[in-house]
């Protein structure tokens, strides 16, 4: 047993029987199982559970064992504050500080076929990276797959800018920084950066951009950094902030990027002073973007900005680092905000009045490298040729969207396939 295993078999309710019981005896009714969350944190959230007629509504944390509560630290850890439930494979150790919150434990032991143990490991043995690997050739993609997956991929994308347009009164400046904040968040904290970046007006960032301070104060402060400043640099920080609090009303709200499973060059505190002196460099970032004519011209947008001077020899608060150099953004990393960010608001803001946007958003695309990561390098292990940024956004979509959920019947190079093999 591993926690992975027992968090797929939580999650999709793979039990021999339901009745649960706490260390104690008493029955527990699980109202929700709540939502599986995949980065750091409780294992899940948004539960709810029913225990001596009372329902409790919050998180589950999920261990093999009952004392990796204690050896995972999570008694020191804020975001374990809201747990309902203890879920274990094996009650090895009492812990009193769930004890002392009447937070009951669930042990699963007695729960779970041991067959699955055995099926479980084949399955890893098995895996594959597509359903069709066995029968897959390169020579079955047909012409224009990559074009035509990318047109749906930015379709589905331009609907979700909509949405936010419309929320946000068809402020196309608003929406690009949110944008934006989403991208410089990456897959840990983006929906956090997101949410950093729109819980303050963004006329508040506009009136601000000048003073790069002030915009970095602004973003640290909501992040929860400042309230206890360790240095002569963070206590300016901290004084803009509550300067900037009390003048615009800003709200309590605390939205608190994660660290884990991130190297130290994209950490939160880096990422965000680099969003700030994006705003700060371009006054008119929006009209530069929308006016830019080739791939080139966006990257000379994003080539010079950096974080300031403080994270020269910083990765974190108050903590010296012994790499001192400045924290720029790399070529690669300012590829992937242009894919991610720049190119959908591009097109989202020119299809209804020019004719010719899917042409001129598919060059940009060609101009662009072609991404690095596991899903692009499975298709290269299968005899793919790969050249730019096009082709890998369009394999990655597919490959999301048609290979994991096994979506064979509506896939073009599945269909290929079967029409082919009939003739064999």
């Amino acid at each position: 047993m591993n926690e992975k295993l027992l968090q797929y078999l939580w999650n999709f309710k793979v039990f021999t029987h339901y009745n649960f019981t706490d260390l104690d005896g008493n029955p527990i009714e699980i109202v929700d199982f709540g939502k599986w969350n995949k980065d750091s944190g409780p294992d899940f959230l948004m539960a709810k559970i029913k225990i001596n007629n009372v329902i409790l509504a919050g998180n589950i944390e999920l261990h093999v064992r009952s004392s990796d509560w204690i050896f995972h630290q999570h008694y020191k850890d804020p975001n374990y504050d809201n747990i309902i439930l203890h879920v274990v494979f094996q009650n090895d150790a009492d812990i009193d500080e769930l004890n002392k919150k009447n937070i009951p434990t669930l042990e699963l032991r007695n729960h779970i076929d041991e067959n699955i143990f055995g099926k479980y490991e084949k399955l890893l043995k098995e895996s594959q990276f597509i359903a069709c690997e066995d029968i897959f050739n390169p020579d079955k993609i047909p012409v224009h797959f990559h074009e035509e997956s990318l047109l749906q991929k930015l379709e589905e994308k331009s609907a979700e800018l909509e949405k936010d347009l419309e929320i946000h009164k068809n402020n196309y400046e608003a929406v690009l920084f949110h944008s934006l904040a989403y991208s410089f968040g990456l897959k840990v904290n983006a929906h956090l950066f997101k949410q950093i970046a729109e819980s303050v007006d963004f006329t508040v960032f506009n009136k601000i951009r000048q003073n790069k301070t002030q915009v970095e104060a602004l973003l640290f402060g909501i992040s929860g950094w400042l309230e206890k400043p360790e240095d002569e640099k963070m206590k300016i920080w901290k004084r803009e902030f509550d300067f900037l609090k009390a003048k615009f009303d800003i709200s309590d709200l605390i939205v608190r990027p994660k660290f884990l499973r991130l190297r130290p060059p994209n950490f939160p505190t880096l990422r965000l002073s680099q969003l700030a002196d994006l705003y700060h460099q371009h006054q008119n970032l929006f009209s530069k973007i929308i006016n830019a004519k080739n791939a080139d011209e966006l990257m000379e947008i994003f080539k010079d900005i950096k974080a300031s001077d403080y994270w020269d020899n910083h990765f974190n608060f108050g903590k010296i680092s012994p790499i001192d150099q400045p924290k720029v953004l790399t070529k690669e990393f300012i590829e992937l905000i242009i894919l991610n960010s720049i190119l959908p608001l591009k097109y989202t803001y020119h299809k209804y009045h020019n004719e010719e946007i899917t042409e001129e958003i598919l060059a940009f695309y060609k101009e662009l490298s072609a991404e690095k990561n596991s899903i692009v390098d499975g298709w290269k292990n299968l005899g793919i040729k790969i050249k730019n940024a096009l082709q890998t956004q369009s394999l990655i979509y597919h490959y999301k969207n048609y290979c994991t959920p096994k979506n064979c019947l509506n896939c073009s190079i599945g269909f290929k396939i079967l029409k082919e093999s009939n003739h064999v």
